[in-house]
């Protein structure tokens, strides 16, 4: 058995959660896969997947195989480029999950660059701001936003840019420019999902809330740019939601004197003593795309 085959059609199984999804991605047919996994379960001596009629889940040596497997191929993959080429040219596919916003706003604009620079790599972008088992669900990389502790990752900061307050110009123009945070409960107000508690830090450096009201509740980081953009009202956010269109002059930054630092958004990735060329190359990217100076 070709052990290597066997590990990649394995993790292409895992991956696309059945044998006939992973038998597409690789070009072959459901027995095919089938009969891989079966002489590799028969190997190892060891049952990798628990079937029913409804679902292909790994079982816990199946999963801790798997995590295994990512690390195994990466190193392989990047191996092959070392010898083949003499140096380790970034090279291969790229399974990354990112936030909606940060991917539409941050990453989207910056693509072709980064295709630009390195063309044998091969992106497979999901977007989710929701919780992501980035090993289980076998991902290579992560952009997210927050604290996040987790043994098995390593993590790397991008950005801690100030959490902006913007409204567009037409707006200030009609209704006049607040000056302190207090006077946003005289404003039109955009709610975002997180609520109406609004954070502010005063000239004591200590974190305060105000609690605003508008006509607008979004819980669409893009719909709530979109609608600040358009002079709807004031709305909250992230730095780096908003600095294309604070670089535009489409909105602009109030009460700056009180800015609070925003969350940080990192990219993580499954710790490994080898990092694969390909990886450090996007990370490298996300970081020059993300600098806040």
């Amino acid at each position: 058995m070709d052990k290597s085959m066997a590990l990649s059609v394995f993790a292409r199984v895992v991956e696309q959660g059945g044998f006939t999804a992973a038998a597409k991605k690789l070009g072959l047919s459901p027995s095919a896969v089938t009969k891989t996994i079966a002489r590799l379960e028969d190997e190892l001596n060891t049952q990798l997947f628990t079937r029913t009629t409804r679902r292909l889940r790994t079982t816990d040596d199946g999963q801790g195989f798997y995590e295994r497997c990512v690390q195994i191929l990466a190193e392989l993959e990047d191996a092959e480029v070392t010898l083949t080429r003499g140096s380790a040219v970034p090279r291969g596919r790229i399974r990354a999950v990112v936030p909606l916003s940060f991917g539409r706003v941050t990453l989207m604009p910056e693509l072709p660059a980064f295709f630009e620079r390195y063309p044998e790599i091969g992106l497979e972008l999901h977007f989710s701001d929701g919780p992501v088992d980035l090993i289980a669900e076998g991902y290579d990389l992560a952009v997210r936003t927050g604290s996040i502790t987790d043994s098995r990752l390593t993590t790397r900061l991008l950005t801690r840019g100030a959490q902006v307050t913007v409204a567009a110009p037409r707006y200030l123009a009609k209704h006049g420019e607040p000056q302190a945070p207090e006077a946003l409960r005289d404003h039109n107000c955009l709610i975002s999902r997180f609520g109406p508690e609004w954070g502010f830090r005063g000239a004591d450096g200590r974190p305060f809330t105000v609690r605003v009201r508008g006509n607008a509740v979004i819980n669409s980081g893009d719909a709530l740019r979109e609608a600040a953009v358009a002079g709807t009202g004031i709305a909250q956010g992230t730095w780096w939601l908003y600095r294309k269109d604070l670089e535009r002059g489409d909105v602009r930054a109030i009460l700056q004197d009180y800015a609070q630092d925003g969350a940080p958004v990192s990219v993580l990735y499954p710790a490994q003593r080898h990092v694969p060329a390909k990886l450090r190359a996007l990370i490298d990217f996300l970081v020059q795309i993300t600098r806040t100076g």
